[in-house]
């Protein structure tokens, strides 16, 4: 008897060693929580469990196997520190014949309660049961305790790193808002920076002047707006409101429309203007730092629009040519300042606008993993307006980027956001590919773009897969991508139709024949040389006539062999 006792200790004790060994070899609390259940189920002969975490003083439902129904839906609400007494609470483990449980401390504190079914063979858990169990939950508290600070110390970096991106988007708006003086372009700004930033779609920006509104911009029904702002004195609003259908009055017929979100702009403690934002493309809900956020770009374009008012007859005189530096400022500031450096690939680029403003765009962002986001773009027409729908796309395409979509999926969702916030039929021609500096793969949609060239044993492979031009209408056919696997010495470039279409003193376009008759020489170039002969060739056949089109060009030269 004592020897098969010794035994049965020395079992318990194995299991025990290599239970602690699984848990503790991750800090996945459902991995955790998952192993328990399956490790009581194969010791005390059980089909059902269920563990449950306590968070903010409440017990909440964690994780179940064997239990019929919506378990997790159907979990009461009840105190952490009452639910043994909760009539609710022991119907909902009577209903799923959950017999036991055990609570799990951790340094004296109470994180969570372990429940189990019956036993198979129908005994009680008995007194060497449940010390065992007790041994089995104390080894699960250290490794369910470093699980949740670990899960909530990413939740704090992930917070931290929104504010810090907030902060210095702040930062950079602060610049801008500084040097614009005329209205609506303010508001235009404000407007682009929220849907950039929070990813919506219907906004409004109000102020007020002289004891009367004025809507500067709004994606709502603007009959209906002026009606509910009227109806009350928007101006006493002070402190952000976030409506919801349980509140009345005046913030209800504001709900009704789609707004979700009020933030006051204020100067002084005085309110000067509202923000009023609708629901967010990804269905997530306004936080405090989105909140935060809004209220303090909105206190800078306030700021700015009081001094507008405040300089309206010298800005009058001036406002072709303001409106124009501003927007070549904006224009300025989109393009990177430097490329991002690859270790596999070169990468060489151009701008130049036709007018003081044009509508030209390129980007190069650096992504995770080793991969680089190139992006080209040329928005319909010239001027203010061109630079402004750029902003709107750079907006969308920075936010878009740190999302991780899959390419295609973020082409459609681009292409909805650009839709939306276009006007007087504009339009853009855009190519985006990722570039990954380790498998050499380019992956690419062409959404109406010149198609990309890439120069390989002199010839010419054009990335032609894509879809329809953006922003002419939401999506209706996704968007397809390609996946290119890029070689030793391979060229890739990228321009828009400012290079092909330039004309000569005859009017005879550059083409793209001579552009691609070119490129097959360009092999033994690098990125920067085939860059410069690309626009020599260029203004050479250009030479004595003004420029006609906006001209852009991106040059990637790949370094190392692919060897799969």
């Amino acid at each position: 008897m004592e020897n098969q006792t010794n035994k049965s200790n020395l079992r318990n004790l194995s299991a025990l060693v290599d239970f602690g060994n699984l848990i503790n070899s991750s800090l996945d609390t459902k991995f955790i929580l998952n192993n328990l259940l399956l490790t009581c189920f194969g010791k005390f002969h059980t089909t059902k469990g269920l563990f449950a975490v306590i968070l903010n003083g409440k017990l909440q439902f964690s994780i179940s196997k064997g239990l019929n129904g919506n378990s997790a839906d159907e979990f009461p609400e009840v105190e952490s520190d009452n639910y043994i007494n909760s009539s609710n609470f022991n119907n909902y483990l009577k209903n799923h014949k959950l017999v036991h449980s055990q609570e799990v401390f951790s340094a004296d504190k109470l994180i969570g309660v372990l429940f189990l079914g019956e036993r198979l063979s129908g005994d009680d858990y008995s007194e060497d049961d449940i010390k065992f169990l007790q041994t089995f939950l104390n080894i699960t508290a250290t490794a369910l305790e470093n699980s949740i600070s670990i899960t909530q110390l990413k939740e704090v970096n992930r917070n931290l790193d929104n504010k810090v991106h907030q902060l210095s988007a702040l930062f950079d708006l602060s610049k801008e808002f500084g040097g614009i003086l005329e209205i609506p372009l303010v508001s235009k700004l404000l407007g682009f920076s929220i849907i950039g930033q929070l990813l919506v779609t219907k906004y409004a920006i109000v102020i007020f002047r002289d004891d009367k509104y004025e809507i500067l911009e709004s994606r709502f029904n603007s009959d209906l707006l002026k009606q509910n702002i009227s109806s009350f004195n928007a101006a006493d609003i002070s402190q952000p409101i976030l409506c919801n259908s349980e509140l009345s009055g005046s913030c209800t017929s504001l709900f009704s429309m789609g707004i979700e979100l009020i933030v006051p702009m204020q100067i002084k403690q005085k309110t000067k203007g509202l923000i009023l934002l609708g629901r967010r493309n990804t269905g997530e809900s306004f936080t405090k730092s989105d909140i935060e956020f809004v209220s303090s770009v909105g206190g800078l374009a306030i700021i700015s629009i009081e001094n507008s008012i405040l300089f309206k007859e010298t800005l009058e005189k001036q406002k072709l040519e303001k409106d124009l530096e501003i927007a070549k400022k904006i224009q300025r500031n989109l393009l990177p300042s430097k490329l991002p450096k690859m270790k596999n690939f070169e990468i060489a680029a151009f701008n130049n606008a036709a007018k003081q403003v044009g509508g030209d765009y390129y980007d190069a962002l650096k992504l995770s993993d080793g991969k680089i986001l190139v992006a080209i773009a040329d928005v319909s027409g010239k001027g203010v307006q061109a630079a402004l729908l750029m902003a709107n796309l750079q907006a969308f395409l920075q936010a878009i980027s740190k999302q991780n979509k899959e390419l295609g999926e973020a082409s459609n969702l681009l292409n909805d956001l650009v839709s939306d916030n276009t006007s007087d039929g504009r339009f853009i021609t855009f190519f985006w590919g990722i570039l990954n500096d380790e498998t050499l793969n380019f992956e690419s949609v062409n959404m109406g773009h010149n198609p990309p060239l890439i120069i390989r044993d002199g010839k010419i492979i054009k990335l032609k897969v894509g879809g329809m031009i953006m922003g002419v209408m939401p999506t209706i056919a996704p968007y397809k991508k390609e996946i290119t696997t890029l070689m030793k010495d391979d060229l890739v470039i990228l321009f828009t139709d400012g290079i092909t279409e330039a004309m000569d003193q005859d009017q005879n376009e550059f083409s793209d024949e001579k552009l691609e008759e070119l490129s097959l020489t360009l092999s033994n170039n690098s990125a920067e040389e085939s860059l410069e002969k690309i626009l020599d060739a260029v203004n050479k056949h250009t030479d004595g006539t003004e420029q006609s089109d906006d001209i852009t060009c991106i040059v990637i030269k790949v370094k190392r062999e692919n060897f799969g």
